[in-house]
């Protein structure tokens, strides 16, 4: 079984969490009792643990304490944060929402998992009456039903949907040929494949591309040979960090010339903790659905003054601490539609209506919950490392390309 962590978030005095009822028969989440208790499933343990490492915890409790200083419609809402570990593996996972659904009795979970399409089914039938909020990149085609307890917190990849945003992006460095590597996992491969046919629309040759690397491995001498026999002279990277500037660290002591490498995840504060990781990250683009705080606007500023309140250096956001927040976020915004003593029916019912959410104005444009599939179009922010700084690239903040037709 999944281990479990607790931790109490308390925003002043509790307005809901009661275990009255209402006239249907439903918990009602009166003001005056008890808590909220909110259920996360991340990776604690295995391979992808070292780039998670809790956190989304932190960002969660970071969002809530912004939210109580700004005096926010719900901040007198107390919370109860239950972990569970998907121990890196789809079996994990499954495990580990079990354990959160049949035994922490949560209002909402929320989930910072790859590996949650393994628990999808089981979310769906058996615990359907528990809202899952969801980094909804896993692969899981429950993401794309609007009418279940499922609620996107990033757009839901779509199957045979591809836009021209990466391809743009890449055309604009001027690469010619595209390489890539992606996990051996549903979310890493679409992403690899999506990257590859969009860059293919845009003119680029598909080079060397392997969509089977093991979680987490950072022995890469293969790959980086790969790369470089094929003629890549861009590549484009769904992986975790440690495997990101393994592949960079290979490709620059071969002194190898790209004009991009493109990585999904990597920027944030951790990489400038590494001297050697920097170093070797040098040139490297990163892109990101949340605008990145370097932009400084007014919506960016509350994210990293947040972040720096928390500790974490440069107020810089992980990827995890992104995701964190934007959970943390959407749970928030659902209570405020629905109130904040709703019911767990009320606030899904709230929700699935709802096409305002854009997380606090760190995306660029909002989600409409009622139709998963009616983005025309797709934003993605990129920014360089140059030196300890990331920088913004001109004319990708943000970069929008429109749908593929195949």
């Amino acid at each position: 079984m999944a281990a479990v962590g607790t931790g109490l978030l308390v925003l002043g005095m509790s307005a809901c969490g009661s275990d009255d009822e209402d006239g249907d028969g439903d918990a009602a989440q009166e003001s005056g009792g008890g808590t909220l208790t909110v259920g996360l499933m991340t990776s604690y343990s295995g391979p992808a643990a070292p780039s998670k490492g809790g956190k989304s915890e932190v960002s969660f409790q970071a969002r809530m304490d912004a939210y109580r200083e700004a005096g926010g419609e719900c901040a007198d809402t107390e919370f109860e944060l239950v972990t569970a570990d998907d121990t890196s593996a789809p079996q994990g996972a499954l495990a580990a929402f079990q354990q959160l659904a049949t035994q922490e009795d949560p209002y909402v979970i929320l989930d910072d998992s790859q590996l949650f399409f393994a628990a999808a089914e089981y979310a769906t039938t058996q615990a359907a009456d528990i809202p899952v909020l969801g980094v909804a990149t896993d692969g899981a085609p429950q993401w794309q039903d609007a009418d279940n307890n499922l609620f996107p917190a990033f757009p839901v990849p779509l199957p045979g949907t591809v836009f021209s945003t990466a391809g743009d992006f890449f055309a604009s460095q001027g690469a010619t040929k595209i390489a890539g590597v992606a996990f051996a996992t549903p979310s890493s491969q679409q992403s690899l494949e999506d990257a590859i046919v969009s860059a293919e629309a845009a003119g680029l040759e598909r080079a060397y591309v392997n969509p089977n690397m093991p979680l987490g491995s950072e022995d890469v001498s293969a790959i980086v040979l790969g790369i470089m026999d094929s003629g890549a002279d861009a590549v484009y990277l769904p992986i975790n960090s440690n495997s990101i500037v393994a592949i960079a660290q290979g490709l620059k002591e071969a002194d190898y010339p790209m004009k991009a490498i493109l990585a999904a995840t990597g920027y944030g504060a951790s990489l400038l903790e590494s001297e050697p990781a920097v170093a070797a990250s040098q040139g490297i683009f990163y892109t990101s659905a949340i605008a990145p705080v370097e932009l400084e606007t007014e919506e960016t500023e509350v994210f990293r003054t947040a972040l720096e309140d928390a500790g974490i250096e440069g107020g810089i956001p992980d990827l995890d601490h992104s995701l964190g927040w934007s959970l943390a976020d959407l749970l928030l915004h659902g209570l405020e539609l629905a109130g904040c003593d709703a019911t767990q029916q009320e606030f899904m019912d709230a929700l699935r209506e709802d096409d305002t959410w854009d997380n606090g104005g760190l995306f660029p444009q909002s989600f409409d919950f009622s139709d998963r599939s009616s983005l025309g179009q797709e934003c993605s922010y990129y920014v360089q490392l140059d030196g300890e700084e990331f920088v913004p690239v001109d004319d990708a903040q943000p970069l929008c390309g429109e749908r593929i037709e195949n």
